[in-house]
């Protein structure tokens, strides 16, 4: 065994041992609900853009970017377009690919923060509703024939998200990834989003587990939320495996 492999070995072991230490787990998720009362997610910036991510995710994002090289990026929910530019900065560096924002309402201020970005050669942005076939058709229409991940991070009831998930997921390549953000909704306190549609049962969780009920192509990827510890998509990094 060379020293590269004997270091990816030493890491699989790794993160075999955090999957395994449930007290770890729990203290992980005890410090996320914690600090969501302090709206920590809202910290961190990408290139001068707000992310409204852990940071951890970002890693995790860049390595399956890194090791799929994918041709678009779908996200659904644009906000600050931190997490735009984040995918797009990292396509950069690949020298390949793009990445298709959908957002029903792309406010002004941001759009006009996102166009004047140098990684804006890489973005393109379609408003709409992320469920409205019209859009889907669009998306679908760009996506036709390539090389697709996406990411789904925008109205957070499970409803809207088993929607999106029956509508996106079928675009996302084969060894390919569904990164559904959010599902630590469902590990939150029950009052933790009193205004807001969603919350403990009625989340991307609840709807990643009846949508993986209804369709057999993706599996969780239990590895990358149990070395992370500290993410918002538990069980929300799905591989499309057939």
């Amino acid at each position: 065994m060379n020293p590269h492999e004997q270091f990816r070995e030493e890491v699989k072991a790794n993160i075999e041992g955090l999957q395994q230490d449930k007290a770890l787990q729990a203290e992980s998720l005890d410090w996320v609900g914690t600090t969501a009362r302090h709206k920590y997610t809202y910290n961190f910036s990408w290139m001068g853009r707000p992310i409204i991510q852990f940071p951890q995710d970002m890693v995790a994002m860049q390595e399956i970017i890194w090791n799929l090289r994918p041709d678009v990026i779908v996200e659904t929910g644009i906000a600050h377009g931190g997490s735009l530019v984040f995918y797009a900065s990292i396509l950069e560096l690949i020298g390949h690919g793009e990445v298709l924002g959908v957002d029903i309402d792309i406010r002004q201020h941001n759009r006009e923060a996102i166009e004047a970005h140098p990684m804006f050669k890489r973005i393109s942005m379609i408003q709409g509703s992320s469920i409205d076939t019209a859009i889907v058709d669009q998306v679908r229409e760009r996506v036709q024939g390539k090389k697709v991940l996406v990411v789904l991070d925008s109205n957070h009831t499970h409803e809207h998200v088993l929607e999106e998930l029956r509508l996106y997921a079928p675009l996302v390549s084969v060894g390919s990834y569904c990164v559904v953000m959010d599902t630590v909704v469902e590990d939150m306190p029950a009052d933790a989003f009193p205004d807001r549609p969603w919350g403990k049962g009625d989340n991307p969780k609840t709807a990643v587990w009846a949508y993986l009920e209804e369709n057999r192509d993706f599996e969780i990827d239990q590895a990358i939320h149990s070395k992370l510890l500290i993410t918002v998509a538990p069980d929300g990094y799905l591989r499309r495996v057939r």
